[in-house]
């Protein structure tokens, strides 16, 4: 069996197609991780996510804050926002067989000491602990009052997890840590506001795989367009996935037994 962990799709199908068959993926015999944002942004959302859930047991996917405004505009009330392409989701004769299996995705997933999340994983959290922290948003978003959730999922506060947090805050400050988090500070607070390259941290903030941890698990990400596949100067064991196929990069799969990359140019440009 080969295992690939691959970055954000977010609706570039075409490209997908063409990178599993670079790899000669086999659906029966290798698995896939997909580093979440499987949709919005490209033309091809739609059939990402048909394609996606298709693999069945193949690909082990988590949740992206692309994923999670899809499912929050569907069944949260949300408004769409001028650049989205979900709408051939929100229109499709499936809609809800692809929204219940999309909704059922957890926000991490981990073999022992290699972990994959959308965004990363702050140095304050341990395996177990943010295991247990992603269930509980998990257990909220397939129980009787996701929809509820999913109304007041948004928001910028808190900027940093507490232990002693309840209700919708404590479920907001995880979904932000795994799905939107880019620099910290050195007590895990988020800036929301810097998107592009490490040049553009903010005064006391660093990237998150820059700061030191007790142990040395292997991170695997995606979200960070802007680095480009590279983790520079981290201070973890850190694979950023996402080389920024939609905004005219490239789409990247990492051998996960061999640490080879394989990538297919973006067509959204050519």
């Amino acid at each position: 069996m080969k295992r690939y962990a691959i970055g954000d799709l977010q609706g570039c199908h075409e490209e997908f197609i063409a990178l599993l068959e670079a790899l000669d993926f086999d659906p029966r015999r290798d698995q896939l991780w997909l580093a979440g944002d499987l949709v919005n942004r490209g033309p091809g959302s739609l059939a990402c996510l048909r394609e996606v859930m298709a693999l069945g047991e193949a690909a082990r996917v988590v949740l992206g804050n692309h994923d999670l405004h899809l499912l929050a505009v569907a069944r949260g009330g949300a408004a769409t926002k001028r650049k989205d392409t979900i709408d051939d989701i929100l229109k499709a004769e499936d809609r809800e067989t692809l929204l219940d299996w999309l909704q059922a995705r957890p926000l991490l997933v981990r073999d022992g000491d290699t972990l994959m999340t959308h965004a990363g994983l702050p140095p304050q959290w341990g395996l177990d602990q943010a295991e247990s922290l992603a269930g509980e948003v998990e257990w909220m978003l397939t129980g009787e009052r996701a929809g509820d959730f999913l109304t007041r999922m948004y928001g910028n506060r808190p900027r940093r997890f507490k232990p002693h947090q309840e209700g919708v805050d404590r479920l907001r400050a995880i979904v932000n840590t795994l799905t939107r988090m880019r620099f910290i500070d050195a007590e895990g607070r988020l800036d929301f506001d810097a998107k592009e390259g490490l040049d553009s941290a903010p005064d006391g903030f660093a990237p998150w795989f820059q700061y030191p941890r007790q142990d040395d698990p292997w991170l695997l990400f995606g979200h960070w367009a802007a680095l480009n596949g590279e983790a520079t100067d981290s201070r973890v064991r850190a694979e950023a996935l996402d080389t920024g196929c939609v905004w005219g990069g490239s789409l990247t799969a990492l051998d996960l037994d061999s640490g080879e990359r394989i990538s297919v140019p973006s067509r959204r440009f050519a």
